[in-house]
């Protein structure tokens, strides 16, 4: 196992800037992945990693080797990309064979190193068959087998589930993992996908206009995002305009209009996000963090009534979206039972303050 720094790293294109002061380091064995939308250059920070793309600036260390100016082909990483990038007059076992009779290993060597990377990726039997032969899923495999075979230091993948359906992308996100782990193999993972990075990463790095917007778990991105970016990127949330009334000790009280004024916590805003009475601040509320009560438990605070506006039952969870005075509010419940309200019916809200986060 082995880490990879990106210390500094930029890109530009001309006077096009692609990326701009990455600085990350991937532990030996980490699950990292590059997460946004498209254009933030989450892929063109991959290909410095694989070397198709030289820095414009900064320093790119696989361990302690410096590795910015190298070529691909002497950087011991496999790469698996978006549209998988097989040889389609070939057979799965040439496929897989290629990266090694290009290294001139020996044709017994070969045969062994294949087999096994089949077997890997459940596509043992397979050898025989022509890609055009293979499903969409067999074929992403495929690829994984070829990246896998040469036994590479690090494993980089481009977005490898996009041109798979729904259900058979998370069946081949649930290998990926699986393989991850077997392998122990330091990974780095490109994704617009928010459900695939959240489910499968040790770390996510998530990216905006060629610039790194937060660093951390799944956990940490989501529960405590340091902006407005990231907060309404990742996953979905309510973001509350207001501004700051008074403080009564880690108590923050938030007038949002004239009727509402809700309560959070000082130590639940991110780093660049000033606290102080006369602040406007932006709050995020995640949608399942809100809870409905009955019109008696009113005391407990916190509580907003809103009319229902639209009501969505998915089988799995109850949704709204409410009017709340000037303001909308979408809330979540599991389904266990719950009474679907309709268009129009008054609902009451309570919101935890420890749900509450002040975002820049």
């Amino acid at each position: 196992m082995i880490s990879v720094t990106l210390d500094h790293v930029g890109k530009k294109f001309g006077s096009a800037k692609g990326v701009e002061d990455v600085h990350i380091e991937v532990k030996p064995g980490e699950f990292f992945t590059f997460l946004g939308p498209s254009g933030c250059g989450k892929t063109t920070t991959l290909r410095m990693i694989a070397g198709f793309y030289y820095p414009s600036s900064g320093r790119i260390l696989f361990g302690d080797q410096n590795v910015t100016n190298l070529p691909p082909n002497k950087r011991n990483t496999g790469m698996v990309f978006q549209n998988y990038a097989l040889f389609p007059h070939m057979t799965v076992n040439e496929n897989v064979a290629f990266g090694l009779q290009v290294r001139k290993q020996s044709k017994s060597e070969i045969a062994q190193k294949v087999e096994r990377a089949l077997k890997q990726v459940h596509l043992d039997g397979y050898g025989t068959r022509r890609i055009d032969q293979l499903s969409g899923g067999q074929q992403q495999r495929v690829a994984l087998a070829r990246a896998l075979v040469i036994e590479p230091q690090i494993l980089l993948l481009d977005e490898p589930l996009s041109n798979l359906d729904a259900k058979l992308r998370e069946e081949t996100r649930l290998e990926i993992k699986r393989l991850q782990m077997e392998l122990g193999i330091t990974t780095i993972y490109v994704t617009h996908d928010q459900a695939e990075a959240m489910s499968m990463s040790d770390r996510i790095m998530v990216m905006q206009g060629g610039v790194v917007q937060q660093i951390g778990s799944p956990q940490d991105i989501y529960n405590r995002p340091v902006n407005r970016f990231v907060a309404s990127f990742i996953g979905e949330t309510n973001l509350w305009e207001g501004t700051v009334e008074r403080i009564e000790g880690n108590d923050v009280f938030v007038r949002i209009s004239p009727d509402l004024v809700l309560c959070g916590l000082a130590n639940q805003a991110s780093h660049d996000q000033v606290v102080k009475v006369g602040a406007s601040v932006t709050l995020s509320i995640r949608p399942e963090s809100v809870t409905e009560i009955r019109a008696e438990e009113a005391a407990q605070g916190n509580i907003v009534t809103g009319k229902v506006v639209i009501s969505e039952f998915t089988g799995v969870s109850v949704n709204y979206i409410t009017q709340v005075g000037d303001v909308s509010l979408k809330a979540m419940f599991v389904n266990q039972g719950h009474t679907l309200r309709e268009r129009g019916d008054q609902i009451a809200f309570h919101i935890p303050k420890e749900s509450i986060f002040f975002v820049g």
